[in-house]
């Protein structure tokens, strides 16, 4: 990896900071999806922060072989691009799922729909 040392100096501490806060954001995702109660609570943690983890992950590969290559940087947005589509609708999907399954199993501690307009007047 002796490459590695043709990097200048602004652009590793560039990408080592990128890299360690991505990498933080990462673990305190998971850590959200281990700690939470609920599933409800759960779904939120590992989305939002594994996916801020993994595009500031991407950016600093983009940044090292940029400056140390000057190769095209397709690959990063690729995955940057797939991560930040395929996750909401992931955990959109999963919501749904999982509310309709305990609103079918009639499960106390789930959010219900809540009253029309005219039922709330006739109350």
């Amino acid at each position: 990896m002796s490459h590695l040392t043709d990097l200048p100096p602004w652009a590793a501490i560039a990408v080592c900071g990128l890299l360690l806060f991505g990498a933080a954001m990462t673990l305190i995702g998971s850590l959200g999806l281990l700690r939470l109660p609920s599933f409800y609570d759960r779904l939120h943690a590992p989305t939002i922060a594994t996916s801020g983890g993994t595009i500031l992950i991407c950016l600093a590969s983009m940044l090292c072989f940029a400056v140390l290559q000057s190769r095209w940087i397709f690959h990063e947005l690729l995955i940057i691009f797939f991560i930040t589509v395929t996750t909401p609708v992931t955990l959109m999907l999963l919501g749904q799922a999982t509310l309709y399954r305990d609103r079918v199993e009639n499960r106390q501690d789930v959010p219900r729909k809540p009253k029309p307009a005219a039922e709330l007047d006739s109350e």
